[in-house]
């Protein structure tokens, strides 16, 4: 064992744990002479991450007590700690700009807490990895250097171009930097490696908000080729061995009418009083093996993006929206999973099987609700299928209701719907037809069926789980029901499905059922993937996946491999092939699906802001959507929202934010209050619209 070792081990067992350098001389009884070399020793163990240092004393990461986080930065050039373990680490810590030591917004650290102005006050000791290896902005130059001023406004320091790198580079531009060098005491430096337009062209800021979250449409070189490969060749004989032939079932898709990555098919039956339910999910994983670079690539984008005028896909076209998609009149290889559903609503059998299925007919959620209106056109265009819709009406019907008795909390809450066409952003007001309902009810019978099954034979897998509210939420929102002159005596501490599903009922037809929806939907946890089943609470599922999305969604496509190694008879080797792999793609697949949802719901706020910006003297009824410190937000039927600002409003006001409540000395605002507005202006640098409060004219 040499020197560095035996210093490492010293370290481990505790023996120099929190030691300064003459401390460490004493226990060896070196003599000084040694010093310089062991303080070299020292700064090895600490580059190689073995140790820290702080306050001139050495030892590991625990021994220090030091705390691992990121950081969350602050344009006036401060920044808070988030700790890694919340258990250990409830609240974040303030770290002063003096004390950051070169470390930026999105930072992962070490740091160990401080005593100053209060307790809780840290310091970075180590930057474990860097938030930002690319970073988007505004670039400007003058005779000696160029500059991006990152749109991050978190992100304190400019990027510093070197003057001979971006020559020809127009001052003002929209540009996204790479980070080369984070040298100490200095701004970092990097180059220039796309610019995106003119900082007022609007899609230059809509391109600039997508890469902000390393977002891109284009493919690495090779796998466009490869995909296009993969859909010339198109299916072959020896594609069909082993797979149940559906072809000549009858079976359709139903989509917006301008969806073009297909990935779901259903068909109906009657037996006897039982209904029989195909749902056929395209089968991905067939051209997507695991591994290869189509796969890394799309484990990497974990999801495809949605934005007014242009999709990322997960997958390159020549799949999502070819040999993939269950385009109409096409053969195509499926996973298909055919349930035999009961009058109450329940699963009585099920099988799931490889397929090959031809759809029938590509019909779009308008035709299907023309149908069951009984427009005659269209039921004579689609003759075949009409006995079909109609069976898929009455059993959506059975299966709202069996998820009602069950506790399934439904929340109301509207989704904006975006158009942007021939260059015209149109924003219609919200609705939610039933035909939506259809496809939303069978999607999720497949996947609740398809989760049980991969349960109960206990193999690897990913489940999509949605845990239960915590006590202090839940709690929160029961007061608030209550001050509503609602019953909610739930307990907090355990709170049910069927608790918020029996509140929603009680206020259904009242005022207070808008306002309900949104603070119960601020009350519950977020959605997210894991290897472990812990259920789904906003469906009163004991047992939940994703299964019917493997164009758009990873963890549908990982599932689907695990699924058919299953029916190949593969049982025995799942265990090895996927165990760690679905605990690594679960964390991967559901924070890319959180940073392509912030980008979806940022480019939206950008085009509601160009939509609002032409409405401006315009006047609109609208509801109360939050009250703040600082203002009023209310929603516009469409969903557009906008901000009363406080100091537009007449009297003193005192937020009561357990009670969603804006207190005024003459008037008060509450979540879901009916008001008048008017547009009087935008900021497309913060994508915020300014209203006005109308006063009734008898109020006045």
């Amino acid at each position: 064992m040499n020197a560095k070792q035996s210093l490492t081990e010293y370290f481990l067992d505790g023996t120099f744990a929190n030691k300064t350098v003459a401390e460490i001389i004493k226990i060896l009884q070196l003599p000084y002479r040694e010093r310089g070399r062991l303080i070299s020793m020292l700064e090895t163990l600490i580059a190689d991450g073995v140790i820290f240092e702080a306050d001139g004393r050495y030892g590991t990461a625990e021994q220090l007590a030091l705390i691992k986080g990121t950081l969350s930065g602050n344009e006036r050039g401060f920044a808070f700690l988030m700790p890694e373990d919340k258990n250990e680490h409830e609240n974040d810590y303030f770290i002063a700009h003096k004390n950051l030591h070169g470390a930026l917004h999105g930072d992962v650290v070490f740091a160990r807490r401080i005593f100053g102005r209060g307790e809780d006050e840290a310091e970075v000791v180590k930057i474990i990895s860097r938030g930002y290896t690319e970073i988007v902005g505004t670039f400007y130059k003058d005779r000696y250097a160029g500059y991006l001023c990152p749109d991050e406004r978190r992100y304190s320091e400019n990027i510093y171009i070197p003057l001979a790198s971006c020559r020809r580079i127009k001052n003002g531009v929209k540009a996204v930097a790479r980070i080369n060098d984070y040298p100490y005491g200095k701004a970092p430096s990097g180059e220039i490696i796309e610019v995106l337009g003119n900082e007022d062209d609007f899609f230059a800021e809509e391109l600039s908000i997508i890469r902000s979250y390393n977002l891109r449409e284009e493919f690495p070189e090779g796998l466009e080729r490869e995909a296009e490969r993969q859909e010339k060749r198109g299916i072959h004989a020896e594609d069909l061995i082993g797979r149940s032939d559906l072809r000549e079932k009858l079976l359709i898709t139903i989509d917006g009418a301008d969806t073009r990555d297909i990935d779901d098919a259903v068909s109906l039956e009657r037996d006897g009083e039982n209904y029989v339910l195909g749902v056929h999910i395209a089968d991905v994983s067939h051209y997507v093996k695991q591994g290869s670079p189509l796969d890394k690539e799309a484990y990497k984008r974990g999801t495809s993006a949605y934005f007014p005028d242009r999709v990322l896909p997960m997958l390159p076209r020549a799949l999502s929206n070819g040999i993939c998609s269950l385009n109409e009149g096409e053969d195509r290889l499926a996973l298909s999973c055919v349930m035999t559903v009961n009058k109450k609503g329940t699963v009585k059998n099920r099988e799931i099987v490889k397929s090959v299925i031809r759809s029938k007919h590509k019909m779009t959620y308008t035709e299907v609700s023309e149908m069951l209106d009984g427009n005659q056109e269209t039921i004579d265009k689609y003759a075949d299928v009409a006995d079909m819709i109609r069976d898929f009406a009455e059993l959506t019907e059975l299966l709202i209701n069996m998820r009602n008795k069950r506790g399934s909390v439904e929340l109301d809450i509207k989704e904006a719907k975006i158009l942007y066409e021939n260059g015209e952003i149109s924003i219609p007001d919200y609705e939610r037809p039933f035909s939506h309902r259809i496809i939303e009810q069978f999607m999720v019978l497949a996947n609740e069926t398809v989760a049980e099954y991969m349960h109960a034979l206990e193999a690897p897998f990913i489940y999509r789980i949605h845990e239960k509210p915590a006590e202090e939420k839940a709690e929160n929102f029961r007061r608030f029901a209550q001050s509503l002159g609602l019953t909610a005596r739930f307990n907090a501490e355990d709170v049910k499905p069927y608790d918020y599903r029996n509140l929603l009922k009680a206020a259904e037809g009242l005022p207070a059922f808008s306002v309900l929806n949104r603070v119960m939907l601020r009350s519950m946890q977020k959605a997210r993937y894991s290897p472990l089943n812990v259920g789904h609470f906003g469906l009163a599922s004991d047992c939940y996946c994703h299964f019917t999305s493997p164009i758009r969604r990873y963890p549908d496509l990982c599932i689907h491999r695990i699924i058919k190694d299953v029916l190949d008879g593969n049982y025995a080797l799942i265990g090895e092939k996927y165990g760690n792999f679905v605990s690594e793609a679960a964390i991967q697949a559901s924070e890319t699906e959180r940073k392509a949802a912030e980008a979806e719901r940022e480019v939206d706020a950008l085009y509601i802001t160009m939509y609002m910006s032409e409405r401006i003297g315009e006047e609109y009824d609208a509801v109360v959507s939050g009250v703040t410190s600082f203002g009023v937000f209310a929603e516009l039927p469409n969903t557009a929202e906008g901000l009363i600002p406080l100091e537009d409003l007449e009297g003193e006001f005192e937020l009561i934010p357990e009670k969603f409540l804006l207190r005024g000395t003459k008037q008060s605002f509450s979540i879901g209050q009916s008001i008048r507005i008017r547009v009087e202006d935008v900021d497309f640098y913060q994508r915020r619209t300014r209203f006005s409060l109308i006063i009734p004219q008898e109020a006045e």
